[in-house]
Order: structure tokens, then C-alpha cells, then sequence
């Protein structure tokens, strides 16, 4: 057995450098403008298609990494690169987890490249979770799926919320309610397939942050869709119903299975983010001068950087430490997934103001990026679970206690 050792091995660190290469010279040049114009950003992820860093194939390479750290390793580059972008990008990994997590494998091979479309023609997938009324609380969902055994097909009718690619998807994965009486344990995960009627969308949402991504809510209405399209299985979803039922353990339900893969890379995002702005900051304050001096030369800018670079590191530790955990099926006894996500997301806003205040009057303006990174780095403490409930998960987890 080897000793430990957090030195990045030669495959993740060619990874890194590829990537970074990647945002260095493609997406951060274009970030100011698709962040501007608020639209999906479609060149850059052709182009990235076109080198095979947009695609399944790169998705399930940087998944079978046995160590687990590839992911969060090129995500967190991707991110650094500019986050709108980045997550134009990643945002099909999301529907692509919903479906790895709960789906059998002829349902991976099938639907999985349909999330990305070709190298000649890429496409966008979407994982649709969320309801006006239900976000963090997923035992509030709505959106209802009905077994029509005449014609072997499930029929969605409902709304979802905030859901990344949204109605410009060609795949979207919704999560439905099949057994109204069971709460959270009576759902299910389903695939939509490329045309089907039914679902519709009124338009990209207008957001803070992340503009160039795509946000918006989808309509189910009638939606019908063939019974292979429930992921997992009719008969998996009947003996997990009827142990719920029964009084016994259910299993993890499908939104909560997707969050459970997809937390710490969404940490591994904000990380990106915050490097970023601390990078930004720490050459501005080498080169400004006031009062005689460059202004790192003050402690008090000296240090909020020293306190940036601590904390970016820690919670990058927190990141691959659950990624690890993950990939190697090590259970979260303490929350660790929702730890890392937790404390990359916060480090993430924090960085970004304080690399705003740095700048000062001129981190204000547009003229600098860190003004838009931290109007990027607010959704790390909200969507996938607000900091709220990453706490929750915490402390249900090292008290053994449901706590309210």
C-alpha cells in the first residue's frame, strides 16, 4: 500500500493544465461579453466540443478517476476561467449525475450522449428539481408523475423552477411525485426525452449572477413519456415504494441522490471562483500604489490576502476530501458533501468582496471582473441547498438527531 500523499499524479496534472489552458485563452476572454449580452454562450461550448472538453466521453473519464479528484480538478479550472461560461458548460452534468445516480446502464448509454449532442453538434441537458414553492424542500414537490398501464407510459404534469437549461435542453431529467402519500420517498426521476409535447418554457430568466447561463422554469403539462424513460426501473421504483410503505428504509430519493454526487464539485465551482478573485486581487495590490507604497506593503491588505489563500486552500481540501469519499463509496458520516459545499460556498462570497474592497472604488466598476465574480460566487450559498440546509445535513449527520 502507498503512502499518502496529496501530490496530484501525471494524468490529473496534465488535466489541469489542459484545462486551465482552455479558460486562460478561450472563455476568460469572452466572459465580459456573454455576461453582458446574458445569453447561452454558444461558440465557446462548440469550441470546447471541438477538443473533446464538452462531451460524455470527458464527463465519464473524469468520473472514473479512482481518486476521484478529476472532476473537481477540471471544474474548479473551468470556473476560474469565468463562472457564467463554466457553468454553461457543466450545467448538462448536472441532468447527466440525475440520471448516472438513479439510472440503469441501458439507460446511461442511451440517454447520457444524448445530454451532449456531437462534436459537430452539441447540445444541453437539464436537471429539473426545484418548484416555486419547494427548493430546499424537496418533500414539497408537486409535479406529479401517473402510470398509464394501457399504454405503458408515465404522465407529468407540473412546474420546476430555476432549473439550468431549461427549455433549451435536449434532454430534460425531472424529478416527479409518484405516491403523493410517502413524501420525499415517493418520488421518482424521469428522462424527457428530445421533442416531447407537452413541455414548454417562457424564456431565459434574468439573474444576478451567472448570466451567461441559462435559468428558467419548465411546464409539464401532460407530458407523456414511455416507461423506459423512469429511471431505474418500474419494478426497482414498486419494491422501493412498498418498503416505504411498510415502515422501511426506502433508499435515497432521486433529487437528494443527484445533490449527494454533485455537492462537491459545485464546491469545487466556488473554489474556482474565489481563486480567481484572490489571484486578481494579490497582482492588483502588488502593482497599485498609494501613499508612496504598493499597497500589499500594508498589513491590512497583506493579511485579508494571507486570510484568502488560507481559506481558499481549506475549503479545496474539503472539496476532494468528499470527492475522494464519494468516488470510493466511503459513507458522509459527518455531512461531508454538504461540508464541502458549505464552506466553498461561503469562502466564495467572502473572497469575492474582500477582493472587491482591495480594489476599492475600482472593484466596483466593470472595468475589473471581480465585480461580476462576486455577483457569481451568491449562488454557491443558495442553489443545491442553501448554506441553511448544509448545515442541517451537518448536524443531523454528527447528532444522529432530526433536527427541524
Amino acid at each position: 500500500m502507498g503512502g499518502f500523499s496529496l501530490e496530484l499524479n501525471e494524468d490529473q496534472t496534465d488535466l489541469r493544465d489542459w484545462v486551465h489552458g482552455f479558460a486562460e485563452d478561450v472563455i476568460r476572454p469572452a466572459a465580459a461579453e456573454w455576461d453582458e449580452r446574458e445569453e447561452t454562450p454558444w461558440p465557446v461550448i462548440q469550441e470546447a466540443a471541438k477538443i473533446g472538453l464538452y462531451g460524455f466521453e470527458s464527463l465519464a473519464t473524469w468520473f472514473a478517476d479512482p481518486l476521484g479528484l478529476s472532476l473537481p480538478i477540471a471544474t474548479e479550472e473551468l470556473f476560474w476561467g469565468d463562472a457564467g461560461i463554466a457553468l454553461a458548460l457543466m450545467g448538462t452534468g448536472l441532468a447527466a449525475a440525475g440520471i448516472f445516480a438513479s439510472g440503469q446502464p441501458e439507460q446511461l448509454a442511451e440517454w447520457v450522449p444524448e445530454c451532449f449532442g456531437t462534436e459537430d453538434d452539441p447540445k444541453l441537458a437539464a436537471f429539473c428539481a426545484s418548484e416555486p414553492q419547494a427548493g430546499s424542500d424537496v418533500a414539497g414537490y408537486r409535479t406529479r408523475a401517473v402510470y398509464d398501464e394501457k399504454t405503458d407510459e408515465w404522465v407529468i404534469n407540473g412546474q420546476k423552477a430555476w432549473a439550468t437549461n431549461g427549455g433549451i435542453a435536449n434532454v430534460h431529467v425531472v424529478t416527479a411525485v409518484v405516491d403523493p402519500t410517502l413524501g420525499a420517498r415517493g418520488q421518482a426521476g424521469f428522462v424527457v426525452p428530445p421533442g416531447t409535447p407537452g413541455l414548454s418554457s417562457p424564456g431565459k430568466i434574468k439573474k444576478h449572477g451567472m448570466r451567461a447561463s441559462h435559468t428558467a422554469d419548465v411546464f409539464f403539462d401532460d407530458v407523456r413519456v414511455p416507461g423506459r424513460c423512469l429511471l431505474g426501473g418500474k419494478e426497482r421504483l414498486d419494491a422501493r415504494l412498498a418498503r416505504a410503505r411498510e415502515g422501511q428504509r426506502a433508499g435515497g430519493q432521486a433529487a437528494m441522490a443527484t445533490f449527494e454526487t454533485t455537492r462537491p464539485t459545485v464546491g469545487a465551482m466556488a473554489v474556482g471562483v474565489a481563486r480567481a478573485a484572490y489571484e486578481y486581487a494579490l497582482d492588483y495590490a502588488k502593482d497599485r500604489e498609494a501613499f508612496g507604497r504598493k499597497i500589499i506593503e500594508n498589513q491590512s491588505i497583506a493579511f485579508d490576502l494571507a486570510n484568502m489563500k488560507m481559506e481558499i486552500d481549506a475549503a479545496r481540501l474539503l472539496v476532494w476530501r468528499a470527492a475522494w469519499m464519494g468516488r470510493n463509496n466511503v459513507p458522509f458520516t459527518a455531512g461531508e458533501g454538504s461540508m464541502s459545499k458549505l464552506k466553498a460556498g461561503e469562502v466564495s462570497v467572502w473572497a469575492t468582496e474582500r477582493a472587491i474592497h482591495i480594489l476599492g472604488g475600482a472593484g466596483y466598476t466593470r472595468e475589473h471582473p471581480v465585480e461580476r465574480m462576486h455577483r457569481d460566487a451568491k449562488i454557491f450559498t443558495i442553489f443545491e441547498g442553501t448554506s441553511e440546509i448544509q448545515r442541517l445535513v451537518v448536524a443531523r449527520a454528527i447528532s444522529g438527531m432530526h433536527i427541524k
